[in-house]
């Protein structure tokens, strides 16, 4: 099997850095012909994904964060309705969030990942595709993977991301702290969600998470109940309320203890429009794609059944 390697040098601070010429050299033992690349800049991940496969890749391991991964399984899918071919995306998680890997229950460390790209099996997961108003005021969309949310998660990981401590202190309290100190400047926001063909539910908002997998912003299992499998997404939309105990409350999203929280309603189906409310300006809630946030509302996200197969 010939594989390419997508690494993105700067995910979690450089952290894969100290082990890097020793992961690369058991890539090299396990794989014939190891195409090694880097990424520069946002969405080459996706770009070099592409060039990968046209090279005869089977097998494409994207080595860095949800961001990275998230973008090299775009382009992986794109290649794929392009061409036909479906090729394998493997993970070596090493950026700041790790969801997406947690998730499926792949290792965090170095070597049990790359024991797991060697020797895993081959999952057939759903996928989400997003459309969405990018900074220059387009129309955009892409693949995501694991949950593409709106509202504070937006300025959440845009905090995080900017943040010199990324790869110096656990993703756990960083996202933590960032979220608390987000929310507390936080303005909630007008929406309207439409699922499926049900009523529209019209709200003001935290936080809508249309989700694929369990867990985002470093652990919160905000979605507990959803499968990547299944053909569904789980919605997860927090109401505004008071600050104070909303903020006091957000311990329980780590355990998925939330269920049943006043400000929480779970709903759960394949197609996912969101709109704001009354000054569209004010209201135009930022977006979260698998932990980089590239845009706002109006949002739509749509669900693409079996179409992605994933070594874990």
């Amino acid at each position: 099997m010939k594989i390419g390697v997508i690494r993105n040098p700067v995910a979690g601070g450089g952290r894969l850095d100290a082990h890097w010429a020793e992961v690369a050299a058991i890539l090299s033992e396990r794989f014939d012909g190891v195409e090694f690349r880097e990424t520069e800049e946002p969405g080459d991940g996706a770009v070099i994904a592409r060039d990968l496969v046209v090279l005869g890749c089977d097998l494409v391991v994207a080595a860095g964060g949800d961001g990275t991964i998230s973008e090299v399984a775009d382009g992986l899918l794109q290649m794929q309705a392009e061409t036909g071919k479906a090729t394998v995306l493997g993970i070596l998680p090493c950026g700041t969030g790790l969801d997406f890997a947690r998730g499926l229950g792949i290792p965090t460390d170095a070597h049990g990942a790359v024991e797991r790209i060697a020797a895993g099996q081959d999952r057939v997961i759903d996928v989400g595709r997003i459309s969405y108003i990018d900074e220059h005021g387009r129309l955009a969309s892409r693949h995501f993977v694991n949950i593409a949310s709106l509202g504070m998660s937006g300025a959440t990981v845009r905090a995080v991301n900017a943040d010199r401590r990324k790869g110096r202190v656990s993703a756990k309290a960083l996202f933590f702290w960032r979220t608390i100190t987000e929310f507390v400047r936080y303005r909630f926001q007008d929406v309207r969600i439409t699922v499926d063909e049900a009523a529209p539910v019209e709200a003001k908002v935290a936080l809508v998470a249309v989700a694929n997998e369990r867990f985002f912003g470093g652990g919160m299992m905000v979605a507990p109940d959803a499968v990547p499998d299944d053909g569904l997404f789980d919605i997860v939309i927090l109401r505004a309320a008071s600050k104070l105990k909303l903020m006091l409350d957000i311990r329980l999203l780590y355990g998925g203890r939330h269920r049943n929280h006043p400000a929480i309603t779970i709903l759960r189906g394949r197609k996912v429009v969101v709109e704001p409310l009354g000054d569209p300006l004010a209201n135009a809630a930022l977006v979260d794609v698998d932990g980089e946030s590239p845009g706002h509302i109006p949002a739509t996200y749509e669900m693409v059944p079996k179409a992605l197969k994933v070594r874990c």
